[in-house]
Order: C-alpha cells, then sequence, then structure tokens
C-alpha cells in the first residue's frame, strides 16, 4: 500500500477512506455524518451540467455546501462538454474546490441523455469533455468510470490513459461494467490494470463493505484510496472503522453503542428536517432509516419496524420511534420494537 495519503491537487486527504456520490443519498446532511465519523473526502451527489436547471429546488439543495468543511467536491454531470465547462466555472465560483465528473452513473435517465456511463462508448469525446472541463477551471478536476459500457468493452485502462493525459487529478473506478448496473460482483482486476497503466491516484469502489474488505482490495489492486458507496448507507461508522484498521494493522475497532446508534441516527433525522424542512425531511428521512434498520434490527422484526415508521408523518413521531427502538427497561434491561409494540429483550 502506498506509504503516504493521497493528494488531489493541492488537497492532501486525512485518511484513505471516501465517500462516494450518489444521487439522492449523499446530502449535505449525510456527506456532514460520514465526515464527522471519518471520511477523507466526501463527493455531493451528482448536479445537472445544464444551469437552466439550477433554479429548482432539488438542484438549489444538491448545490448547498453551506458550513461544509474543505475541500468540497462537486459532481456534475452531462454530456455536452461546452455545458460541463460552463458548470465547472460555476461551481467553482461558487465555492467548489474540486470538480468531479460523472462517467458513471448507470441509471437509465442519465445514460439515455448521453451522460453518465454511456460516455464510456465514446472515447473522442470523453478527451473532448474532459479537456474542456480542465481548461475550464484553475481547481482540482476528478473523474468517476466504470471499466467500461458492457463486458465486450472493457475500456476502462484507455479511458484512463486519457484522464491522465488531459490532467485529470484523480480516478475513481466502479469495478463493474454499465450493463452490470450494481448485480453481480465487483471485480478487482481492471481497477488493478488501471492503477498499473497511469500515475495520478486511483480510487477503488465497488462492495467494499467491511475493514477487511477494503484493506484487500487496496492490497490487490495498489489503489490509493477506497470509495465506499452502498457500504455506508445506514452504517456511516464504516469510515472511522476502516480508517483505524489500516493504520493500525488490522486492528478492529469495537461496534458502536446502543447509546451512540441512537445519537447518530436522530442527529442525522434532525439533520435532514431541518435542511429539507419537516414535511420534505419526513420523507426522506424513510430511506435512510430503513437503511439502519436493515443493519441494527432482526431479520424477523425489520419488515415491521420498517412498516411502523414510514407511516409516521411528523418530525417529533420520528425522532420518538428511534427512541423506541433503543429505551431501556426499569432495570436496565434492553428492549427492542417488535411488530406490535415494544417488549423486553
Amino acid at each position: 500500500m502506498p506509504a503516504s495519503l493521497p493528494a488531489i491537487g493541492r488537497h492532501r486527504l486525512t485518511n484513505r477512506v471516501i465517500l462516494a456520490p450518489m444521487a439522492g443519498v449523499t446530502d449535505r446532511p449525510f456527506r456532514q455524518l460520514c465526515r464527522r465519523l471519518g471520511a477523507g473526502l466526501v463527493v455531493s451527489e451528482m448536479v445537472t451540467a445544464d444551469p437552466a436547471l439550477w433554479h429548482t429546488r432539488k438542484s438549489r439543495l444538491r448545490l448547498d455546501h453551506t458550513g461544509e468543511p474543505g475541500p468540497r467536491s462537486v459532481q456534475i454531470a452531462g454530456g455536452d462538454a461546452a455545458m460541463l465547462a460552463e458548470a465547472a466555472r460555476l461551481n467553482a465560483d461558487q465555492g467548489a474546490e474540486i470538480i468531479d465528473i460523472n462517467m458513471g452513473c448507470p441509471a437509465k435517465k442519465v445514460c439515455n441523455k448521453a451522460a453518465g456511463s454511456a460516455l464510456l462508448r465514446d472515447e473522442a469525446l470523453v478527451a473532448e469533455i474532459l479537456d474542456a472541463v480542465v481548461a475550464a477551471v484553475d481547481i482540482p478536476v476528478t473523474l468517476k468510470i466504470r471499466t467500461g459500457w458492457c463486458a465486450d468493452s472493457n475500456n476502462g485502462v484507455r479511458i484512463a490513459t486519457l484522464a491522465e493525459n488531459a490532467g485529470i487529478e484523480a480516478l475513481a473506478v466502479h469495478g463493474r461494467h454499465r450493463q452490470q448496473r450494481y448485480s453481480g460482483f465487483a471485480e478487482y482486476d481492471t481497477i488493478a490494470a488501471i492503477n498499473s497503466a497511469v500515475s495520478i491516484p486511483v480510487f477503488a469502489n465497488g462492495d467494499i463493505d467491511s475493514p477487511t474488505k477494503a484493506a484487500a482490495v487496496l492490497d490487490y489492486t495498489g489503489a490509493d484510496a477506497v470509495m465506499i458507496g452502498r457500504g455506508a448507507q445506514g452504517n456511516p461508522w464504516i469510515f472511522r472503522e476502516i480508517d483505524h484498521y489500516l493504520r493500525h494493522n488490522g486492528a478492529v475497532l469495537p461496534t458502536p453503542s446502543r447509546d451512540e446508534r441512537r445519537e447518530v441516527m436522530q442527529g442525522h433525522l434532525m439533520a435532514l428536517h431541518d435542511f429539507y424542512g419537516e414535511h420534505m425531511g419526513v420523507r426522506i428521512a424513510r430511506k435512510h432509516l430503513g437503511w439502519y434498520l436493515v443493519r441494527h434490527c432482526p431479520a424477523d422484526t425489520l419488515k415491521a419496524h420498517r412498516a411502523r415508521f414510514n407511516v409516521l408523518d411528523s418530525a417529533q413521531d420520528q425522532l420518538h420511534f428511534v427512541d423506541e427502538l433503543f429505551c431501556h427497561g426499569a432495570e436496565g434491561s434492553p428492549r427492542t420494537l417488535t411488530a406490535d409494540g415494544i417488549s423486553a429483550a
């Protein structure tokens, strides 16, 4: 593994564990939480490169980095080189310190607009976009890709070489091609080949859900850092756990205490309510709390827990639900939620 921490331009990361950009997930409350729990870098959910659409409430919230520590990394998505360059300039003017270009999203609505991972089919357009965006700003530009469009077009190494030649300063690679979306298993041979082909920092992404998996992927690929996406959903503690494991020769941190889990979950819900307003915050909180429940509730009661939470329509009721989830009996014995309510453990 590399002896020093990776840098993106002038920005030296504090560790080797990065939060991946995820549309509808990595909003400001989640980014701030993951930073607090050990992420060395967080990347915003993607913003369309078309400034004409930035007046929408969704785009305004995605562009909101108020109170976040640097470096602030903003991901942009689109298929037009000039529009992406202008979006990069505007985001830099608004305080972005790193611009990340999305060429990895597999969603149909993105790929149908010749953006995201669809761009990997057109290497000439990729080069044009990279050249235009790098030339447009004086802050570092990074790129996120997949291994290719499909199994027969695994061109990740060529794309990586184009990126380095264009001046891209770091490259994140998801170990699946676009047609896999999130099915099957990530493969790391292509990431290792990319890392061998370029000298810029490479971040390995895909199916990394534990400290041991992170260390194994770093060792196998030679990558400079790991990028965590779905592994952080409902488990923001993963960042400090991986960082500790890497720094301390495989030492494993204890799992979060009940009190800390309750504090983090309630704090996350309150941040969502504050950021989006109660009406939208309550609805957006449902998916996040659902992910926490998957990780912290017995399988036989999970469905009932989620059903109960998803009908709650006030911030106060959602916070009370978390209190119930972690409440204690009179003698200090923990209690758990069942389908019908609370019972002693």
